[in-house]
């Protein structure tokens, strides 16, 4: 059975599923897709927006009879799938589909730690108080425990980081709790599933601990599919480098305090002592500012060297504690294990060296500070570690080609060697369906007049749309300040990303209308608005990445040291991949119209600019308001009601 006949004019979706409409680019792709697992080979398939993607890769894994891991960029995505893909195959083929998800531990309450939270001293605290009642309800109701179950208690309450599961966390069968945890209770599920839904993040946090196969979170597996491929390399570089902040050393300082609570005063003062410890090394340290610093090796001299030794020596006495104890029970085996592994890594980090394989930053994160280092290039680790020891795999996105070709993502990832390729156009006709607004004289985003400008463009494209607008920026204090210049001008709802969580925002925009909201990268990428609500997307400038950054600072050496040029061979194209994303906010079904502006005059006035406009869909090119309103057509009795020209 081929998955391409079962999507095509005459297969079963078509018979049931009114107004159903096969489309050619979903029927290629799935085609291509069901090769690779069949040959248990490599594919790389971009497939544009509103290709249908996911049954195009459900289908075919389903049919294999595989094992298959599907990654996804995001847990909406993964919601998506497991709410409703996957129940809609089963519905209308009646395949019966083995199915579950896996999400990272942190999703996941801690049956021991809530327990323990609950008969401890914070527990009474006005902060945790009156979110124990919800808790309580939630932890003996739920049949998963994960925390997305209860939209009541925010994302970011401070009871969470209490209570949750985590690799630093888990004490494994010697746990009393062990046979009702609910990771346990996923990762029974998931052993049984023929297909395991898991995010980016999970995939690789698991291969950092076990390589492909085997002894990790994840079960054994046949194939895995990279939905949201483009992500690859960010995540990668998370997972396979060192971390250690004062979060992490708190919580451990917490949870050892609890474990030995019958040795009383003498285990809170050790404890304390370690808190204590981190504090004076985490605050020797020089100020990071915005963004992540670079530390050096020079760094950690004099002062900051005394004050980290003195943190390894604290770190030393809690091990060396626990390890004496050990034998009493694998959570103080399992606490031991964890302070062994951060003074590890605090010397790891450390020791980076000033230039070579990785690179060693700090960064203020929340409240406290975090020390870490990072692969420079996670290239080698993708193809040896991933690559080439698992049995089919295929990665997709809508945004995977830079300038009409493969090349870049696939340096990026190392894939240097034959694999199958495939790009599927988007269904959506966008010259007629979409605007690019490239206005003529635009300045440079770093010349004098440029916000005023800017401002100026905004307030006269919402005017023109009647709001429904996402105004995305390049940094928070950009986002801020557009949004305070244009807020005197705009007189429909404005809202700015940090007012409220992510979904709330959104839910907000999407009630409204006719709302402007003011948002940076974290919007620019897997947020889904179809429909009137959205019809304009603004873009302030090129979505380089910030090339003081020790990381990529780090990339960009090591291109150079090679003979590159990392400003054409990585800025730009990395870039070019960020702006396909921002640009495919707007344009989600073949009913949606709408205008997306790029208020960047080097997009045209640079030579580089031909990548990023190669990049971008066919869209209706314009360079003054007078072409776009002609191309928007007269204003209706009321512009807010765009739907009516549509």
């Amino acid at each position: 059975m081929r998955a391409a006949d079962l999507l095509g004019p005459t297969g079963p979706l078509a018979r049931v599923i009114p107004g159903y409409e096969h489309r050619e680019g979903q029927m290629r792709m799935a085609e291509a897709v069901q090769r690779a697992l069949e040959d248990r080979r490599m594919l790389l398939v971009e497939a544009g927006t509103g290709t249908g993607k996911t049954l195009a890769y459900l289908l075919p894994a389903i049919l294999s009879g595989q094992k298959v891991v599907i990654s996804t960029g995001t847990r909406t995505l993964q919601d998506q799938i497991l709410d409703h893909d996957l129940p809609l195959l089963r519905q209308h083929l009646g395949t019966p589909v083995s199915a579950s998800a896996m999400k990272g531990l942190a999703n996941y309450v801690c049956r021991r730690r809530f327990a323990e939270f609950v008969a401890g001293p914070r527990a009474v605290e006005a902060r945790y108080r009156t979110a124990l009642p919800l808790l309580q309800e939630f932890h003996e109701a739920s049949e998963t425990g994960d925390r997305a179950a209860l939209p009541a208690l925010a994302e970011d309450h401070p009871v969470w980081p209490h209570i949750v599961s985590g690799s630093d966390t888990r004490v494994g069968k010697g746990c009393r709790y062990y046979d009702s945890c609910f990771v346990t209770r996923m990762r029974e599920r998931a052993r049984e599933a023929q297909i395991v839904v898991v995010n980016h993040h999970l995939f690789f946090s698991d291969l950092a601990v076990r390589g492909p196969h085997g002894g990790g979170l994840l079960p054994d597996y046949d194939a895995v599919i990279f939905d949201e491929a483009h992500q690859i390399e960010d995540v990668a570089t998370l997972f396979f480098g060192h971390e250690v902040g004062t979060g992490s050393v708190e919580r451990l300082a917490e949870d050892v305090a609890r474990a030995l609570s019958d040795e009383g005063p003498a285990a809170r003062a050790m404890s304390d002592a370690l808190v204590v410890a981190a504090g004076r090394f985490f605050g020797a340290l020089p100020d990071p500012g915005a963004g992540r610093a670079h530390l050096g090796p020079q760094v950690f001299q004099g002062r900051v060297e005394d004050a980290l030794f003195g943190l390894d020596d604290a770190l030393g006495r809690v091990e060396e504690h626990l390890a004496q104890r050990a034998h009493e029970g694998e959570r103080l085996a399992q606490l031991a294990r964890r302070a062994a592994d951060q003074r590890r890594q605090l010397i790891q980090i450390a020791e980076t060296p000033e230039a070579g394989a990785r690179v060693a930053y700090s960064e203020a994160r929340g409240r406290g500070r975090v020390i870490g280092s990072r692969p420079v290039d996670v290239s080698e680790l993708l193809r040896n570690e991933v690559w080439q020891r698992i049995g089919a795999v295929v990665l997709t996105s809508a945004t995977l080609s830079t300038g009409g070709d493969f090349k870049f993502i696939k340096q990026r990832l190392g894939v240097d060697f034959q694999i199958a390729e495939e790009r599927v156009s988007s269904p959506f006709d966008y010259a007629q369906q979409a605007a690019l607004y490239l206005p003529e004289a635009m300045p440079d985003p770093r010349a004098p007049g440029y916000l005023e400008r800017a401002v100026r463009e905004i307030t006269e494209l919402v005017a023109l749309t009647g709001g429904g607008a996402f105004v995305l920026c390049t940094s928070v204090r950009a986002m801020r300040t557009l949004a305070q210049r244009c807020a005197g001008s705009i007189t429909q709802p404005i809202f700015v990303q940090g007012e409220a969580p992510k979904g709330t925002l959104l839910d907000r925009f999407r009630e409204a209308g006719n709302a402007v909201l003011f948002a940076t990268l974290s919007f620019w990428e897997g947020v889904d608005v179809p429909g009137d609500a959205l019809r304009l997307v603004v873009l302030d400038k090129l979505p380089f990445s910030v090339p003081t950054d020790p990381l990529i600072a780090a990339r960009c050496r090591m291109l150079e040291e090679q003979g590159e040029s990392p400003f054409m061979r990585y800025l730009v194209p990395a870039a070019a991949l960020t702006l396909q994303q921002g640009f495919g906010r707007l344009i989600r079904t073949q009913r949606d119209r709408g205008v997306v502006a790029v208020l960047d005059g080097r997009v045209v006035q640079k030579a580089y600019g031909r990548v990023f406009l190669a990049s971008l869909p066919p869209a209706s090119r314009h360079a003054s308001l007078a072409e776009l309103r002609t191309w928007w057509g007269p204003p209706g009795p009321d512009e807010t009601n765009h739907a009516t020209r549509s």
